[in-house]
Order: structure tokens, then C-alpha cells, then sequence
């Protein structure tokens, strides 16, 4: 493995803690013999060029200092390739970091952890969801929550996550269940009235809703949990439950575990990793050790 070790950082995450959060995991590198380069893009596409042309050129390995929106570009830039990432979670949500039992809004703790395991070469292969392109590690969320963010999306104020908790609102009053057509390994369709469907790689979205608690990384296959066609007084009785995985045991919540997901559903938008990846129908495929993470 090169010596050289790329920070790939989102300065403006966590209300700024990414650019406070690069120091401790660059000390924490170079005190172990690592060279260490910091790419900062001007915006997302400029960060993700930067990004693969570090992969491309051999780096070491690529280190996402910031919250899930950065790791998401990350995965972009070294899924299917052998090039290990390390993720020093600082943002809003992070949960994909918390997926990996890997450190979170502790930036030295998780240098710590990224240099260790880089000294040691101990890496682990987890699964990655893709969407035609796009690589996703966390939940592809589509119906009520979706709708939220495309509402929170559109909103110029407030600002940060209290916006969102206005959406969510805003949502409650407008939403009714939408049809639904899930096909799972290319075979077995369902078609329902939902309120939300979520396809997780991982365990959670949203900073900590586990909607999909029993997913596993590594077992090649996604939990696709399935909330029926809940009144308005459900869902708020339901929805508080989702930060234990409670809402898993509600006989209105299905799940299935299937490695291909088709979706479709009129007027809906679906997200991954808290990304737009555009309106249904899509279809995910888990990718088995899609990416090397650096961690215990």
C-alpha cells in the first residue's frame, strides 16, 4: 500500500465541523509515517473528479471527512475498486458510519481508528446498493419520506433540519398510501398501497431511523421494509418507534430480503444515502464487498 493517503473533505459539514475534523485525522496519519493530501472540491462534481483522479492515480486510500453526503461521494469514487475508504463522520446524519460501528462526531477517535487500521492493513469488504450508476451504502427511501425531503428540498426557509421537521408536517396533512409495484429477484411481485417503501444496505436514514434494523452488510442481500397503507394516526403512533426499529414488529411494516429491488410508483422520487436519484421506477442491486472499508 502507498504511503500517500487522500483527506477527501467537506469543509462546510456539521455546521463546519468537517474542516475542524481534518486536522486530528491528518495528525493521527502522518504520526504513523503517512504522506497526507487534502482535496477540497468547489462543488460536488468538482470534489467527485478530484476524488477518482486520487483513486485513479493510486492513492493509498481515500479518508470521507464529513457527513453522509461526502461518504456517498466517496463510495462514487472507489466502489469496485480495491482502493480502501475510511470515513471520519462529522456531518448531520452519518449513518452510514454508524452502520459500520466506526466512530461518529468523534474526529480524533475516528482517526485514530483509520490510521490504526491503515498501519495494520485491517480492512473488511461490505455491500453497496446500485442504482444503474450510482452506488448507495446506506437506505433508498421512497413514498412519505421521500416526499419530505422533496418538500424540505423546495423550502428556502427555515434553514437546516427544522425545515424538514416543517415538511414532514406539511407531508402528514397532504399524503395518502400510493400503489405500489415491488418485483424482488426478477420473480415474486407484490403490489400494495404503501406509505413507504425503503431498501437498506444499512441500518438507518434520517440521523439514527433505523427503518431497516436487521440489515446486514454483508450478507449480499437488502432488507426492503414495506409500511402499509397507514392512516395519519398510525403513522404518528408508528413513526416515533423507528429510532429503536421498534416499527418492525407493527403489522402494518412487511420486510423482505431480496439482492435485486424493482420499484414503481407514480409521482414518487426515490433517495439514497439522502441523494436524489431520481423518480420511480428504479431498480437496486446489492453488489456483495462492493467496497474496502478501513475499521475494525
Amino acid at each position: 500500500m502507498t504511503s500517500e493517503i487522500t483527506l477527501f473533505v467537506n469543509p462546510t459539514a456539521g455546521r463546519g465541523r468537517g474542516a475542524h475534523a481534518a486536522q486530528p485525522a491528518a495528525s493521527a496519519l502522518r504520526a504513523r509515517g503517512f504522506s497526507v493530501r487534502t482535496v477540497i472540491g468547489v462543488d460536488a462534481p468538482d470534489a467527485l473528479r478530484r476524488a477518482r483522479e486520487a483513486v485513479d492515480g493510486g492513492t493509498g486510500a481515500l479518508i470521507a471527512v464529513g457527513g453522509d453526503g461526502m461518504a456517498s461521494l466517496a463510495l462514487q469514487a472507489v466502489a469496485g475498486t480495491r482502493t480502501p475508504l475510511g470515513v471520519i463522520a462529522v456531518g448531520t446524519g452519518n449513518d452510514f458510519a454508524r452502520a459500520l460501528g466506526l466512530p461518529v462526531r468523534e474526529p480524533a477517535a475516528a482517526g485514530e481508528v483509520v490510521a490504526e487500521a491503515l498501519k495494520g492493513a485491517r480492512t473488511r469488504d461490505v455491500d453497496l446498493g446500485r442504482v444503474e450508476g450510482t452506488w448507495f451504502g446506506t437506505v433508498l427511501a421512497s413514498g412519505f419520506d421521500s416526499r419530505v425531503n422533496d418538500r424540505g428540498n423546495r423550502m428556502r426557509w427555515p434553514t437546516g433540519r427544522f425545515k424538514y421537521d416543517l415538511a414532514m408536517v406539511a407531508e402528514l396533512a397532504a399524503f395518502r398510501p400510493v400503489p405500489y409495484r415491488i418485483v424482488l429477484d426478477g420473480g415474486t411481485v407484490h403490489e400494495v398501497d404503501a406509505t413507504l417503501v425503503a431498501v437498506g444496505n444499512g441500518t438507518s436514514y434520517g440521523g439514527g431511523m433505523r427503518i431497516c434494523a436487521a440489515a446486514d452488510m454483508s450478507d449480499g442481500l437488502f432488507d426492503v421494509t414495506v409500511v402499509g397503507d397507514c392512516s395519519r394516526t398510525t403513522l404518528l403512533k408508528v413513526f416515533p418507534r423507528v429510532y429503536k426499529g421498534t416499527h418492525l414488529d407493527h403489522p402494518k411494516v412487511t420486510v423482505y430480503r431480496a439482492a435485486k429491488v424493482e420499484l414503481a410508483a407514480p409521482g414518487i422520487t426515490g433517495y439514497a444515502d439522502g441523494e436524489p436519484l431520481g423518480a420511480l421506477p428504479l431498480t437496486a442491486e446489492c453488489v456483495p464487498g462492493a467496497v474496502r472499508i478501513l475499521g475494525p
